[in-house]
């Protein structure tokens, strides 16, 4: 086969039906810009899932005067019943660790959580948030055992597990990832019909060529070719073009949110770039394919 020849029939094919191809690019641009962006999501609740599941506490908040539950009765924790929650809280066999947090400690991990959000710092002041115990769990799966012994001590407002704080939140990243490769889905599938339409009207314009190459006894392979080409390289140009507004997406979606939730972790360029590949790959395979699915069917008239 002339490499000559292919390359020759492929720049015929781009130029005839230049405002498709350009349509093509763009719908094949958007719609992997999509299918990477919602990977990238996803990577990202990936790793932040990984490092805030590891670290999962609960919380047993003690009784102050501006508890509003009855079991306070707007009053503050006792030495005593401080005492007597430790000892039973230490005891229990699903504590892995036990630490006590006044309301200074408490006020000042608070300050360096929401350091990026300034306004809701200067909102709540010391002694807002109660003393409390954080209990890291040697199976978290046990936070209800722990939960029903702690609710049942004198002293203590309520028990607050963070794995639930977390999943709440996860949910809602998961279906911002699953929103963007369903919308990732119809611009495919808007590529794959218009690879289809743009290969049947290349193939019609050079009806005549194939049918004299036909005649000499090329092979459909040959035939082929160009135009499985011409969709291949449509796909990598609009592969190129998705790449970028990857690039974007990490700057302007993934790395502000980073930056302004404190439960998501950041992203590295080396997922980014992983991403930005299987994208390629798969706009090439899929445009591809597409031309030689159609070409078959061409090809048996």
């Amino acid at each position: 086969m002339r490499a000559q020849f292919v390359f020759q029939e492929i720049w015929i094919g781009l130029r005839r039906n230049l405002t498709m191809t350009i349509s093509l690019v763009i719908t094949v641009a958007i719609a992997m810009a999509l299918f990477g962006t919602g990977l990238l999501i996803k990577s990202q609740v990936d790793d932040s899932k990984s490092f805030w599941y590891d670290r999962i506490e609960v919380s047993v908040y003690l009784c102050a005067k501006t508890s509003t539950t009855q079991a306070c009765n707007k009053q503050d924790v006792t030495d005593q019943q401080r005492t007597a929650i430790e000892s039973q809280l230490k005891n229990l066999p699903q504590v892995a660790d036990l630490q006590y947090e006044n309301k200074k400690q408490a006020f000042d991990r608070f300050k360096e959580r929401f350091s990026g959000s300034p306004g809701f710092v200067e909102s709540t002041r010391e002694g807002d948030i109660p003393d409390s115990y954080r209990i890291k769990l040697k199976d978290p799966s046990k936070y209800e055992e722990v939960a029903k012994v702690a609710r049942g001590l004198a002293g203590v407002d309520q028990v607050i597990n963070e794995r639930e704080i977390l999943k709440r939140f996860f949910k809602i990243m998961d279906g911002l990832q699953w929103a963007a490769l369903l919308v990732a889905l119809i611009q495919v599938v808007a590529a794959v019909l218009l690879v289809g339409n743009t290969v049947r009207l290349s193939a019609f314009n050079r009806r005549r060529e194939t049918g004299i190459m036909r005649l000499v006894g090329a092979s459909n392979t040959y035939i082929q070719m160009p135009f499985i080409l011409e969709g291949a390289i449509a796909g990598l140009i609009g592969g190129l073009f998705a790449s970028v507004l990857l690039v974007f997406s990490k700057l302007m979606l993934i790395d502000r949110l980073a930056g302004n939730v404190e439960m998501v972790s950041q992203l590295g360029w080396g997922t980014v770039i992983a991403v930005i590949i299987v994208s390629i790959c798969f706009g090439v395979l899929l445009c591809a394919v597409a031309s030689f699915l159609t070409l078959r069917r061409y090809l048996r008239i």
